[in-house]
């Protein structure tokens, strides 16, 4: 399938999804208008089938409403939702990045740890529903542990790094692993099955990152400056934010969510930008980590 092809499905799936609901001839007036035509008009029979690929590249469904022949893009549930919007940002930024051509050095990228060669096994482990074994190598050990052996759960992508969650056979326990520290992963001939009731979009719910905890979830309340306060209404830090107060030079966010080290280490990160309002333990574990840090000088 050319990159060509991928684009036109790309360009109708925004424009429904922009839209919300459109007809087909108002599709048709902005195909002409588009870079995707290529001077052709959008044909009944061709957009039938473009749906098609659609729905068999993307797995994305273009509903039509029968009563007023609008097209629109039917839900599927929020988690094959956001998978579908990544798949799809994927696709496009691919082939962005191919036609960039002269410019191409001029296009920065993040240099990241790959995961091209155990997401796939996990990924096949997944729907095969068998353990997985490898050996890990994590970055508080010196040598790796080889013939670790897992049931895996599902997968998460966090701060641009693959983690598996699955159950430890050896140690009878559920654990996180990442796909970058993995090495010889290999699909064993063993099935199992998921345990009854496990939702793998709520492990993490109370959480941010990939640590768990088997405390309680706090209350809490960040104070950020009016800037950073900017920052987090566009990327908020947990599904649980709330901003619940605006003032002309900071504002106060709320939360739900567990202590956890990687929530520490998120607000260090934002260094005088933020101030824990509560809960005190919070504050207490932030003023540790920052002795420590002057420590170091």
């Amino acid at each position: 399938m050319g990159r060509g092809l991928i684009n036109k499905y790309i360009w109708i799936i925004d424009t429904v999804q922009r839209y919300g609901r459109i007809s087909r001839s108002e599709l048709s007036r902005l195909w002409e208008e588009s870079d995707v035509a290529d001077g052709e008009p959008l044909a009944r029979r061709t957009f039938y089938n473009y749906r098609e690929g659609i729905a068999d590249v993307f797995n994305v469904e273009i509903g039509c409403d029968t009563s007023t022949y609008e097209y629109f893009i039917k839900s599927t549930g929020e988690q094959a939702d956001k998978m579908r919007n990544m798949l799809l940002d994927t696709a496009s930024m691919t082939g962005m990045l191919s036609d960039a051509g002269s410019v191409a050095d001029r296009i920065v990228l993040e240099d990241v740890p790959s995961s091209r060669t155990n997401l796939p096994v996990m990924m096949q482990a997944l729907k095969q529903n068998r353990r997985v074994q490898f050996t890990y190598h994590p970055y508080t050990r010196v040598n790796p542990t080889p013939g670790v052996v897992i049931e895996p759960y599902f997968v998460r992508l966090f701060k641009q790094l693959w983690y598996v969650v699955g159950y430890n056979v050896k140690d009878r326990k559920i654990k996180t692993y990442s796909l970058d520290r993995m090495a010889d992963a290999v699909i064993r001939s063993e099935e199992f099955s998921m345990p009854e009731g496990f939702d793998a979009a709520g492990f993490f719910h109370d959480n941010f990152g990939i640590m768990t905890s088997r405390g309680v979830a706090k209350d809490v309340v960040l104070r950020a400056n009016a800037n950073h306060a900017k920052y987090l209404r566009a990327l908020p830090l947990h599904h649980s934010q709330r901003e619940t107060a605006i003032h002309d030079d900071y504002s106060l966010f709320s939360y739900h969510l567990y202590l956890t080290f990687d929530f520490i280490k998120e607000l260090l990160s934002m260094g005088s930008s933020i101030t824990v309002v509560k809960p005190p333990e919070l504050k207490a574990q932030l003023l540790d980590e920052l002795r420590k840090t002057l420590g170091n000088y």
